[in-house]
């Protein structure tokens, strides 16, 4: 993946790219909350030959923090504009977990460029069926991506799944995560305060593909149900993993993405 800066609409975004297949759309992908491109590299790699196209949010990774607040609807009309000037007049989109917001808001706002839409441990945002609250509590700050003392303590507890007792692959996860500042932490949850899908899920015309972890402690199963019954030409498959589960089984969920995508 190249990866360098790129100035959309006066705000410097860090992009990722990667060139695929040039007869199919590439694949847009909204990442999860403080995450920065490379947590997506198992996924990625396990995804052979499709293009693909990942940012860093404002004040995340390498992307600088915006002087204002955002909402999703802003990063929506961001990403689209972000496609103009890579040429790209539509692309697949896959959102996971906060980025899963992201990819609907996007779905919804840009019709028209989102061909197929895949959102993985995500849920309809604010009414959502929530996770355990000691789980959301901890999620509340970014200390699991400034400790990694801590990550590894507590990973298992919040991602569940495959990083239940395997501290090697809490390692492998950390290794993808280039933690950045606080306040693009902050800014981030503030942008899912009082967001919700369920008014227009079922104005989404894309074909959809929605997948939850079985143990997933922060995003439970409960919401896939409820986008795949709402969103008209959607089906929930569920993966026997945690919410990490786009990492951890990466080749398993990389073969069904790649499936649907055809």
């Amino acid at each position: 993946m190249q990866i360098g800066l790129h100035d959309v609409a006066g705000q410097l975004l860090r992009v990722g790219v990667r060139r695929g297949d040039a007869a199919r759309p590439p694949l847009l992908l909204f990442n999860g909350i403080g995450a920065s491109i490379e947590l997506l590299e198992p996924f990625l790699d396990a995804l052979d030959g499709q293009g693909a196209i990942a940012f860093d949010v404002p004040g995340v990774g390498g992307s600088p923090a915006p002087t204002l607040p955002y909402r999703p609807s802003t990063l929506a009309r961001l990403s689209a504009r972000l496609l103009d000037q890579l040429g790209h007049q539509q692309v697949d989109v896959l959102g996971v977990s906060w980025g899963g917001a992201l990819a609907q808001q996007f779905a919804f706002q840009h019709g028209q460029r989102c061909r197929r839409l895949v959102l993985a441990a995500t849920s309809p945002g604010h009414l959502m069926v929530p996770g355990r609250l000691t789980v959301l509590l901890k999620l509340a700050t970014p200390r699991r991506y400034k400790d990694a003392d801590y990550m590894k303590r507590i990973a298992g507890d919040i991602y569940g799944g495959a990083l239940r007792g395997a501290p090697e692959l809490v390692r492998e996860h950390l290794r993808h995560v280039h933690w950045s500042s606080d306040y693009g932490y902050y800014l981030q949850l503030l942008a899912g305060v009082g967001w919700t899908s369920l008014p227009w899920l079922r104005l989404l015309a894309q074909p959809t593909l929605v997948m939850s972890g079985t143990d997933d402690p922060i995003v439970p199963v409960a919401n896939g149900r409820i986008l795949a019954s709402l969103i008209p030409d959607a089906r929930l498959v569920t993966v026997d993993d945690g919410h990490l589960f786009l990492i951890t089984s990466a080749r398993a969920c990389a073969a069904t993405i790649a499936e649907f995508l055809g």
